[in-house]
C-alpha cells in the first residue's frame, strides 16, 4: 500500500482513483497532478515505481493544493469565524441544524440525528376519575 504524503493510498486501484483518497483532491485535481507528473492514469497504484511516486508527491506540493491537515484546519477556522459572529450560517452550524435553507419539520434526518420521541408521560401521584 504505497503512502503519499502520509496517506495510505489503496494498492489495487488506478491511481487517478486511488489520489482521491488524500483529502482534497478530486476527480478534477487528481488528473491534473497525474499529468503535471508525467504519469499515465491507468496504471495501478501498486505498479508504481518510487520515481514515480516522488513525481506525484512534488506535482502536488507544486501545484499549491491545499490538502489533508491544512484544509481541515481552515475550514475550522471558516467555521468558529460564522459562529463568533453570530451569523446564521454559524448558528446553524452550532446547533447542528441545515445550514442551506432545507426544510426541517420533515427530513433533515441526517443533521440532526436518529429521531428522539417526545411522549407523554403519566404523573403516577394525580387522581384517578374512580371516586
Amino acid at each position: 500500500m504505497p503512502r503519499i504524503l502520509g496517506v495510505d493510498i489503496p494498492s489495487e486501484k488506478r491511481i487517478d482513483i486511488a489520489l482521491r483518497y488524500i483529502y482534497g483532491l478530486g476527480p478534477v485535481n487528481s488528473v491534473e497532478v497525474l499529468e503535471r507528473a508525467r504519469v499515465d492514469r491507468s496504471v495501478r497504484a501498486r505498479d508504481l515505481t518510487e520515481q514515480q511516486l516522488s513525481q506525484i508527491v512534488k506535482a502536488i506540493q507544486d501545484g499549491k493544493y491545499v490538502i489533508e491537515g491544512d484544509l481541515r484546519r481552515e475550514l475550522g477556522i471558516n467555521l468558529k469565524r460564522l459562529q463568533a459572529i453570530k451569523s446564521y450560517r454559524g448558528q446553524r452550524h452550532l446547533r447542528s441544524l441545515p445550514v442551506r435553507g432545507q426544510r426541517t419539520q420533515t427530513n433533515a434526518r441526517t443533521r440532526k440525528g436518529p429521531r428522539k420521541t417526545v411522549g407523554v408521560q403519566r404523573n403516577p401521584n394525580a387522581k384517578t376519575g374512580v371516586h
